[in-house]
């Protein structure tokens, strides 16, 4: 096989989770569209080292020990990050990234007032 098919399969793979990132509001969804960046990596390191391989004599096969990095990598940002999702949603009711701009600050409904205070107080 040629190297433009994987190559080109690479680089839709990897402009659709471009596009997932910045189009969409949802944590999970944006996790999900890392990951397809992070395949279509790999696809590149994996079709890269058949081709060099295939050039040359050596037969080290570093694009596929790369590859391993990258799914390890890849399984533990997305363990990690699903975790941190699943806290954030806990606490606040959503998962959509707009509406968590700043974890410390409070809804927006609220206004402090002097049993807020209070209860800051007694909680420090």
């Amino acid at each position: 096989m040629h190297l433009a098919y994987p190559a080109v399969l690479s680089s839709l793979l990897f402009c659709t989770g471009v596009y997932g990132v910045l189009a969409r509001r949802n944590a999970i969804l944006v996790l999900m569209s890392v990951e397809l960046m992070l395949n279509a990596v790999n696809l590149n390191l994996v079709a890269f080292d058949v081709w060099l391989s295939r050039a040359a004599e050596e037969t080290l096969h570093s694009g596929q020990a790369l590859t391993l990095f990258t799914i390890a990598i890849a399984a533990a940002e997305i363990g990690i990050g699903l975790a941190i999702v699943l806290a954030v949603h806990r606490n606040r009711g959503t998962a959509d990234i707009d509406k968590l701009r700043d974890t410390a600050e409070g809804p927006e409904t609220e206004r402090p007032d002097s049993s807020a205070a209070e209860k800051a107080e007694a909680t420090a």
